[in-house]
């Protein structure tokens, strides 16, 4: 399944500081039952956004109208614990593109990459000028730029490099998850099966 390309993103963000953040708050395991990719972001973090009766926990974040963007910012050891997919699902579908944190668990990190979603892991101290300046003014706009492997506080200047895998930078751009990266290569793969001896 193609996704959005991804090159540079400017955005507002909506600041999430708290620590070890795993997959079990991202996305309750009772929301685990779909298949499709489809419906996540309804259910993203819902255990912190709704009341037992449903309704909108007024003091949590994704609640709070004077914060938006398609910029997550997290705290340190985002998406810690079980490994399901359907974390990132969920911040993919509530419609975020780019997660920002100090440090991510290895296998959400991943999964982010997978579907679309870009995790930029930043120093502690950046991270936290990130979220003073979220304080300080919501409509702080974040550019993350892709192709430069940079993040700025346009608000400041300041910026940070980030690292990501050559491959999986190459399908963002594109906007490709895996097999799409396969399908874009099928003339190459036919030109070498026809190389191979019989």
């Amino acid at each position: 399944m193609a996704y959005d390309k991804f090159t540079v993103l400017k955005s507002t963000a909506v600041p999430l500081p708290i620590e070890n953040v795993d997959t079990d708050q991202i996305i309750p395991a009772r929301f685990l039952k779909a298949t499709e990719r489809k419906g996540f972001g309804d259910n993203l973090f819902r255990d912190w956004r709704y009341n037992g009766d449903d309704s909108p926990k007024v003091d949590f974040v994704l609640n709070n109208p004077t914060y938006s963007g398609k910029i997550l910012v997290g705290g340190k050891n985002f998406g810690s614990g079980s490994s399901r997919e359907h974390a990132a699902w969920a911040v993919y579908d509530y419609g975020f593109r780019c997660v920002i944190s100090s440090f991510f668990a290895d296998i959400f990190k991943n999964n982010c990459l997978n579907i679309g979603v870009l995790p930029v892991q930043v120093s502690p101290e950046f991270a936290a000028e990130i979220f003073s300046a979220i304080e300080a003014d919501p409509n702080t706009e974040i550019e993350v730029n892709l192709p430069e492997q940079k993040v700025t506080l346009l608000a400041t200047g300041k910026s940070e490099s980030f690292e990501i895998n050559a491959y999986k930078k190459d399908n963002m751009t594109n906007g490709f998850d895996d097999i799409d990266y396969l399908k874009n290569m099928k003339e190459e793969i036919i030109a070498f099966e026809k190389q191979l001896p019989l």
